[in-house]
């Protein structure tokens, strides 16, 4: 069930990672990938506007001309990271910096490949957001996943520790006192489509817009 938004959250900004190849799944992009006849950009991006973000930024990166053929995010900010099979540490980089002129003063980082985390567990760690300081993770049975609130004055740091596919990883590591664990497990499954085992985990249904 979707939350029921009575508020918004204007100075936290969604940030949804959608660059990556599929390279252990033939070469796929994943943001392409569909789930209950949706495609995976299109759902995570919906979602995180339905949990409360009114800004939403989506790195794009394989198949970018494709996702911006076919997919239905205009009401989205679109990001274009050249670099992006470097890894997803780089896609946070430009991610977040894209938000450093714009008036966030937070982000909700979520990935595209986990359609098992929907807009109740992105609801309840944007509710975590108090200031530039904020820093909270949703957590499964006390460990740590997506998504991630990461307060402005954490960007930089981020940034700057975001190597390879670790992106916030070795920050929050670092910074682990400083985390609120939200619990989501009630409400959300953290699997990634890595693989092509992983596609089992995906129903096609019908076509609800995007490719064909």
């Amino acid at each position: 069930m979707t939350p029921d938004r009575t508020h918004r959250h204007p100075q936290v900004a969604g940030l949804l990672l959608a660059a990556g190849g599929g390279r252990r799944l033939g070469g796929r992009p994943k943001a392409l990938l569909r789930h209950d006849g949706t495609l995976l950009v299109e759902r995570a991006a919906r979602a995180l506007r339905e949990a409360g973000c009114t800004r939403v930024h989506v790195v794009l990166g394989a198949g970018a001309e494709e996702v911006r053929a076919h997919a239905e995010l205009s009401e989205c900010e679109l990001v274009d990271n050249p670099g992006w099979d470097a890894g997803m540490g780089s896609s946070l980089r430009v991610g977040l910096h894209s938000l450093a002129d714009t008036d966030a003063r937070g982000a909700l980082v979520s990935l595209v490949d986990q359609p098992g985390i929907g807009p109740e567990a992105y609801a309840r760690v944007l509710d975590s957001f108090t200031c530039e300081t904020s820093l909270a993770s949703a957590a499964y049975d006390g460990r740590r996943g997506h998504p991630v609130l990461l307060g402005s004055a954490h960007w930089a740091g981020v940034a700057a520790a975001a190597q390879g596919d670790q992106g916030a990883r070795e920050y929050l590591r670092r910074h682990s006192a400083e985390i609120r664990l939200v619990e989501c497990g009630d409400v959300a499954e953290p699997y990634d489509i890595d693989t092509g085992a992983d596609l089992g985990r995906l129903r096609e249904g019908p076509a609800t817009g995007g490719a064909h």
